[in-house]
């Protein structure tokens, strides 16, 4: 197949609308198509999830876990021309934490990050008020590094994710909300630089359009490949398809913490897990692109997975006993919101599956722009179909995110889990760790804690001739190798 434009170019159908170019600030599925392009954090993931040098050089730890002193590098340049400095990395994560930025990356800082400061123009110092065991997961994850003098001269965060400056190997040419995102290699950029000049990503909601774009040679590259349409592009010469697991559970988020809902009682949120039949829907809705979960806590995250935690099963007797119990005997009502970047036809197999037992759902279908300002503020109550991207290959992430009193995503409440959050805080080896998120894993399944649908693959599909291979277990797109063979 040719290329859609030429080989300095790429074009990447994506299904979700790019709206704003804060990664500072957007903390959501949005973000994973742009944020590993245009910036660059102090540290940052291998291929194979390992923790790697990025503008810092080297980082100490004291004995106490209480001071981390990052060494940067004196050869980074952001897209403006500017020389990237120590001030810089300190005000980055200053603005982080600063409450009118707006940041969702703020709640895993917030608590943790007492002070920063500039020993010089190439030391960082950042004192923690606790112990956070995964602070430079997280670091590598959320905090990219922006440039001091020039967000400062902006009237305002909006106006920064509408003209962003970063120092990644990607530099923003243009964005047309609604349409495409334009990136051109930024030739100044410290690495290794990407194999060609210009990508864009050109968004296509629709997973059919965005395959047959494909097909026509209309675009180089497109995500999110509807699962019934694997087996049929697997046969096309000329066209490669990588479904890959990205420790992402999919699951109806819900805000349970409102006494007056029925969710809050744990019986009706049992009762909605086993009146689906999450075998039914991977196998005959996800065309087999899917695996049934046992827990929040996804099988492909490096620690916290214990083997002997079933699935729920499907029981929709036990689900309307559960339901009765909870004085619900003939079921009630809600809604369901569902972006358009997730499957309508899974929502409306969880719907049908909940109506069968009595509990009747209004599907709410939301562009995922819409969905995402709503999501992130609270507002997508009392229940969503959502995943929670792996970032920092811990799964304090997902925890901290959606399970915990303070989570972005979260209105849970539950203090045996929220105690073992905090020992997770300070405590560093492995087998510890891995305890430790196994009993979270229990309680959350216990507790009903959400609606466990299935494992989360993104299914790419591009032309063969384009040479890239994507992060396993991992829901962030990194396309600085991308190149043509």
């Amino acid at each position: 197949m040719k290329p859609a434009v030429d080989k300095d170019t790429i074009v990447f159908a994506t299904d979700r609308n790019i709206a704003m170019l804060d990664a500072q600030v957007d903390n959501t599925g949005n973000s994973d198509r742009y944020h590993w392009q245009l910036f660059d954090n102090l540290y940052t993931f291998d291929a194979d999830g390992h923790l790697t040098p990025q503008i810092a050089k080297s980082y100490e730890e004291s004995e106490d876990g209480l001071t981390y002193t990052f060494k940067i590098r004196d050869d980074v340049f952001f897209h403006n021309g500017a020389k990237l400095t120590a001030e810089d990395v300190k005000f980055s994560i200053e603005r982080i934490l600063d409450p009118k930025v707006k940041s969702t990356r703020r709640p895993y800082f917030a608590k943790t990050i007492k002070s920063v400061s500039v020993a010089d123009d190439s030391t960082v110092v950042v004192t923690m008020a606790k112990r956070d065991e995964v602070f430079i997961n997280k670091a590598a994850a959320f905090i990219a590094i922006v440039p001091k003098a020039y967000t400062e001269s902006l009237s305002s965060p909006e106006e920064f994710a509408q003209k962003p400056v970063g120092a990644g190997p990607y530099k923003l040419v243009e964005l047309k909300v609604g349409q495409y995102l334009e990136l051109e290699r930024f030739d100044q950029y410290y690495g290794e630089k990407p194999g060609i000049k210009h990508l864009i990503f050109k968004f296509i909601s629709d997973a059919t359009t965005r395959v047959n774009a494909l097909q026509t040679g209309e675009v180089d590259m497109a995500d999110k490949i509807a699962s019934s349409d694997v087996a049929r592009l697997k046969k096309i010469d000329g066209i490669d398809v990588l479904p890959i697991a990205t420790g992402s559970p999919m699951h109806v988020r819900l805000y349970s913490n409102d006494p007056s809902l029925p969710i809050h009682d744990p019986r009706v949120r049992l009762a909605l897990n086993y009146a689906i039949d999450a075998n039914a829907i991977i196998e005959n809705v996800m065309h087999g692109i899917g695996e049934p979960l046992s827990t929040f806590i996804s099988k492909y995250y490096p620690l916290g997975v214990d083997p002997d935690l079933q699935p729920y099963g499907y029981n929709p007797d036990k689900a309307r006993k559960l339901l009765a119990e909870a004085g619900y005997p003939n079921g009630f009502e809600t809604t369901l919101m569902n972006p358009t970047s997730y499957s309508k036809d899974v929502a409306e197999a969880v719907v049908a599956y909940w109506s069968a037992v009595g509990v009747n759902a209004k599907l709410k279908i939301l562009d995922y722009s819409a969905w995402a300002r709503l999501n992130n503020t609270h507002k997508s109550g009392p229940m969503t179909v959502m995943q929670y991207s792996n970032a920092i290959n811990d799964p304090i992430t997902p925890i901290s995110g959606t399970a915990s009193k303070s989570g972005t995503w979260s209105d849970y409440d539950n203090k045996e889990v929220q105690d073992l959050i905090e020992k997770t805080n300070s405590v560093s080896d492995f087998k510890s760790r891995d305890m430790l998120f196994r009993q979270i894993g229990k309680i959350l399944h216990d507790d009903a804690h959400s609606v466990l649908i299935s494992e989360m693959f993104y299914v790419y599909g591009k032309n063969s001739q384009v040479d890239w291979k994507p992060q396993k277990g991992y829901a962030f797109y990194n396309l600085r190798t991308l190149s043509w063979k």
